[in-house]
């Protein structure tokens, strides 16, 4: 079956970088979207960035709070999605989640909602400290 597992989180300081990962079994990984999401300790999960993997790396959609800072990017033949996030903020902890939908091309409408994909990953738990 589709898994994903999340690896890359930790605890750094505001200003620092972490690159998390998404490792991808269970199915052909070959023409999916592909989501970060991330939830904090009483609010909602939302959309940090998505890409499509079918696309060759250019098809990424980025949240408001995560242009500038964060990059998201692929290595099909690890079968991997990457966040590169950069000058980390303290509202920036959370638990970050990986999801997928398989075969499905991302769009701009639909692509940070959580109803778009069916698998998820159990989160890998990212803290800035001031």
């Amino acid at each position: 079956q589709v898994q994903l597992v999340e690896s890359g989180g930790g605890s750094v300081n505001a200003g620092g970088s972490l690159r998390l990962s998404c490792a991808a079994t269970g199915y052909t990984y070959s023409s999916d979207c592909v989501g970060w999401f991330r939830q904090a300790p009483g609010k909602e999960r939302e959309g940090v960035a998505a890409i499509y993997t079918g696309g060759g790396g250019g098809n990424t959609y980025y949240a408001d709070s995560a242009k500038g800072r964060f990059t998201i990017s692929q290595d099909n033949a690890k079968k991997t999605v990457y966040l590169q996030m950069s000058s980390l903020k303290p509202e920036d902890t959370a638990m970050y989640y990986c999801a997928a939908e398989v075969e499905t091309y991302c769009s701009a409408r639909s692509w940070s909602s959580r109803d778009e994909y069916y698998h998820w990953g159990q989160g890998t738990q990212v803290t800035v400290s001031s």
